[in-house]
């Protein structure tokens, strides 16, 4: 079956028509987050882009990606376009081509714009895409982390190919159960509130901070950078994760970060 297939940008004027929901509801508030968010960053080189399929209301394929020196992720990737996101849903619509569509998109972007390539950061989890997709259309791996992670690359010039920043240093100096976090996903914007309501209702303490620059992103304490729930220097989980997830973790830290 060959799918008729539209590309639409999403731009400062079409914003509200055209939201990087994610799969949420979007009058949800994570889904309001993520748009302020957004509009903070197009002047970074912040792309997001759509894929509608004839007949379907909702998008079916959706890629953001913005200047490396401007990603939202533990990576130093100056010189390249950095991809945050990429994502084809629902599974009839895979294995056409869809992602690869994207990616290419992406590409011929960066070529246009005189980037050194594209990067971005593959996992084998949930939130992230897999690195197949990356490996099969180009993409060489040049870092991976025991966790799971990789960092890759398509070289579009020569140059110093993009690497992973410093984040176990980081993680090793945070102290005390905190959540860092930024509204660049927006199921993490989403989580934020349920999940100080769930700490506050055990009556744990749980400082929560916001990551507001790229920078403050960039040297996070975890890969993906923009969620990061830690215990003395210990990584718990590093995306969003659910309320039953987060009351199962608090079960497990010591009476002593309880709240007297």
């Amino acid at each position: 079956m060959k799918l008729q297939i539209t590309m639409v940008e999403t731009n400062e004027t079409n914003l509200s028509k055209f939201p990087p929901a994610c799969f949420m509801n979007y009058s949800h508030p994570g889904c309001s987050l993520k748009q302020e968010w957004v509009r903070s960053q197009f002047n970074h080189g912040l792309k997001i882009k759509h894929l509608f399929v004839k007949d379907e209301r909702k998008s079916v394929g959706f890629i953001e990606y913005i200047d490396g020196e401007h990603c939202w992720r533990a990576v130093q990737a100056s010189g390249y376009l950095f991809i945050h996101c990429l994502w084809v849903t629902p599974n009839k619509y895979k294995k056409h081509g869809l992602g690869s569509l994207l990616l290419a998109d992406c590409c011929a972007d960066a070529e246009l714009l005189g980037k050194r390539g594209v990067a971005v950061v593959a996992g084998n989890g949930s939130f992230i895409a897999d690195k197949s997709l990356f490996l099969k259309n180009g993409f060489v791996e040049v870092a991976t982390t025991k966790s799971g992670y990789s960092l890759l690359v398509k070289m579009l010039q020569s140059g110093d190919p993009p690497y992973f920043t410093a984040w176990e240093a980081q993680l090793a100096r945070v102290s005390g159960f905190q959540l860092l976090y930024s509204n660049q996903c927006p199921w993490v914007a989403r989580a934020i509130p349920e999940l100080q309501e769930v700490a506050a209702e055990a009556g744990v303490a749980l400082q929560v901070t916001e990551l507001k620059s790229p920078k403050e992103a960039q040297n996070a304490p975890s890969i993906y950078g923009v969620f990061n729930l830690i215990y003395d220097g210990k990584l718990l989980a590093d995306h969003y994760i659910s309320t039953t997830r987060f009351k199962n973790i608090l079960k497990k830290l010591p009476k002593s970060r309880t709240v007297v």
